[in-house]
């Protein structure tokens, strides 16, 4: 008899209503659910795009903690050096001829740098006398000649510092 009182609960649990038609059951949830969500998503997309063209909305806190504009560099002028390239097994005698520029990062360091010219000649041509055509071969060869030229300016003027050494022109004969 227990299972006859089951079965007759579970027959009114689906039994269609009088119009014939199914009961609302957890579908207009699912739905709501599922729209609802949607709104979130494409809101919270429409908001996230609103700010990244309005610049983030930190305007005002990045302009307050903006960095200054950099100082605008400042260049010295060293003399055209000219120099006899390493020839080996009795080549041809090769030339380098080199205008260069040093990118300082301040204006005191010009004044400082004058009296000290004889010392930074001195070490273009020592090291550059040394090189073989081979050396300056390609961009390779020019960025590597740039970065110990840097390097030997930076040893021969510690504890001051140059920036870069930038060449202005470079001729091989």
């Amino acid at each position: 008899m227990a299972d006859k009182g089951k079965t007759s609960e579970q027959d009114a649990d689906t039994a269609t209503p009088e119009g014939g038609e199914k009961p609302k059951g957890k579908l207009p949830i699912k739905l709501i659910a599922i729209a609802g969500g949607a709104v979130l998503l494409l809101g919270g997309g429409g908001f996230a795009a609103f700010k990244m063209l309005k610049g983030g909305g930190h305007s005002e806190q990045a302009a307050a903690h903006a960095p200054a504009a950099p100082k605008p560099a400042v260049f010295f002028d060293v003399p055209d050096v000219l120099v006899n390239l390493s020839a080996v097994n009795s080549e041809r005698t090769q030339y380098l001829k080199v205008k260069v520029v040093l990118e300082l990062p301040d204006a005191k360091l010009k004044e400082q740098l004058t009296p000290m010219m004889p010392r930074l000649l001195d070490m273009f041509q020592t090291y550059l006398r040394e090189l073989r055509p081979t050396d300056l071969d390609g961009s390779a060869g020019l960025y590597r000649l740039k970065e110990e030229l840097t390097r030997r300016v930076n040893a021969s003027i510690a504890p001051n510092r140059v920036n870069a050494v930038l060449f202005k022109e470079i001729v091989v004969q």
